[in-house]
């Protein structure tokens, strides 16, 4: 191992042999191959500490030494899917620019370097570490992203919606977004959170997936409290306000612990009672969306308790290939109260088959959602959207070439921004290649997943309204 610099970048080398026998889902050559580590080099940063320049000697590309034949997660299939609509036409500009009024900021990716241009600001830091998210990317797969262009949607909700494009307006422009809707054209891609929320003291998702497996060795599934739980903001949606009239009963015990989350008042206490591996403590736990979909649907699942999912609108780029009643168990939006009393009691009296679709779903988040995924799935939406292209990629005049130290290096203050970052910072190009995309879902195949997704839902609806039927005495 040696240490060396480069111009103006710092470098640690490792020297990886590697044999090629063929036995395994991976291979590498005969011949060495190099580790090369990149921390950030805030050294460029001026006087102020307010303006930090870009290294010049990052790598612009790297072949990784060990290739793969292990199939991607079957969610990436949908990636497919979701650009599918541009496929005849591809992207021209003047389809592009009709996303503009919609974005937060445009990204242009030219010659391996990030530029960006930002028209609005997004709600805390989304922006900051969503962009941070694709400078991670870049680092850990130099090279492989293609020229391209497309602009960013930092809110809750999509904005492209199917009616209004139609013929005359059609192709609809690409935004890319947090979740999708099926009315909505909007481009999925992975949130913020998964490099931090340091807002709300939420950890990169590689160190908080840890502490939530740790979290959730501490009480054993059939010591955990019986009843359902929910933490969160009521005043976000209807829906969630709604869901707090299920906590009271003058009838019967309605199994479920709901609390609304003060977050000013956790922040001021230092967020104590905010921990997310500290709430772990119930077979079940209850996912409801926000605004529309919520961050706080990856959290819920990886607990092991049983996840009654209060059947969304809107979806995320992994829980599409999640199955009722092996992943999570469904509740129907406007029968909710009943559905969780019944959920619950059903879970009590099956336990075994109740930890099992706890245990699943966190089996699901922890395998699939590992973060080497979470950039192969951007890296293969991205490389497919760069194909879609028809436009010569222009890096606009206002716009500001951006690295992970032109974001970072400035903050200098020792909270919570910087060291979300520094938690999430990728140091090393990835020495495995990325997962094979797997093929796109056959219309067939979609058919069969959704009729399994309704058979599986009717199946619980069938057992809740014949418990209530004999409860009322129907």
């Amino acid at each position: 191992m040696c240490k060396f610099v480069l111009g103006e970048s710092r470098f640690q080398v490792i020297s990886v042999f590697r044999r090629n026998n063929n036995t395994s889902a991976t291979t590498t050559t005969n011949s060495p191959k190099t580790i090369i580590k990149i921390p950030l080099n805030c050294t460029l940063l001026n006087n102020n500490n307010t303006t930090q320049t870009c290294p010049s000697n990052y790598p612009t590309k790297l072949e990784p030494a060990i290739t793969t034949s292990e199939a991607c997660p079957d969610y990436f299939r949908w990636i497919h899917r979701d650009l599918e609509v541009w496929q005849k036409t591809g992207i021209t500009r003047e389809t592009l620019e009709k996303a503009k009024p919609n974005a937060h900021f445009r990204v242009v990716i030219k010659s391996g370097k990030l530029y960006v241009h930002k028209y609005k600001k997004a709600f805390q830091t989304r922006d900051v570490f969503t962009l941070w998210g694709i400078l991670q990317l870049l680092r850990m797969y130099p090279g492989q992203i293609p020229d391209l262009e497309l602009l960013f949607l930092c809110d809750d909700k999509p904005a492209i919606w199917k009616r209004d494009f139609k013929n005359g307006t059609w192709p609809p422009p690409p935004l890319f977004r947090y979740c999708g809707h099926r009315d909505a054209y909007d481009i999925v891609f992975p949130d913020w959170s998964f490099w931090g929320w340091p807002e709300l003291n939420i950890k990169e998702w590689n160190k908080l997936s840890v502490a939530l497996q740790e979290g959730n060795k501490r009480v054993k599934w059939e010591d955990r409290i019986p009843y359902a739980y929910w933490k969160g903001n009521p005043r976000v949606s209807p829906i969630r306000g709604d869901l707090m009239r299920c906590n009271f009963s003058e009838e019967y015990d309605p199994m479920v612990r709901l609390y609304a989350q003060d977050w000013r008042g956790e922040s001021k206490k230092g967020f104590k009672g905010s921990n997310l591996e500290d709430q772990c403590t119930h077979r079940y736990k209850i996912y409801i969306e926000g605004k529309a979909w919520s961050v706080s649907e990856k959290y819920i699942l990886s607990c092991d308790s049983m996840t009654l999912l209060v059947k969304p609108e809107y979806y995320d780029f992994f829980i599409r290939s999640m199955i009722p009643m092996k992943h999570y168990w469904p509740i129907r939006p406007r029968k909710k109260c009943g559905d969780l009393k019944f959920a619950v009691e059903w879970g009590n009296n099956n336990t075994e088959k109740a930890q099992v679709i706890g245990r699943q779903g966190s089996e699901y988040m922890m395998k699939n959602l590992d973060m080497k995924y979470v950039y192969d799935y951007m890296l293969y939406t991205l490389q497919g959207y760069g194909k879609l292209m028809k436009l010569d990629v222009t890096v606009p005049e206002n716009a500001t070439e951006v690295c992970s130290e032109t974001i970072a290096c400035p903050i200098t203050d020792g909270g919570l921004i910087r060291q979300c970052m520094d938690d999430s910072l990728v140091i090393s190009p990835s020495v495995k290649a990325a997962c094979n995309l797997p093929k796109p879902y056959g219309d067939n195949e979609i058919k069969m997943i959704l009729k399994e997704r309704q058979n599986a839902e009717r199946k619980v609806m069938k057992w809740t309204d014949e418990y209530w039927n004999l409860r009322s005495g129907k």
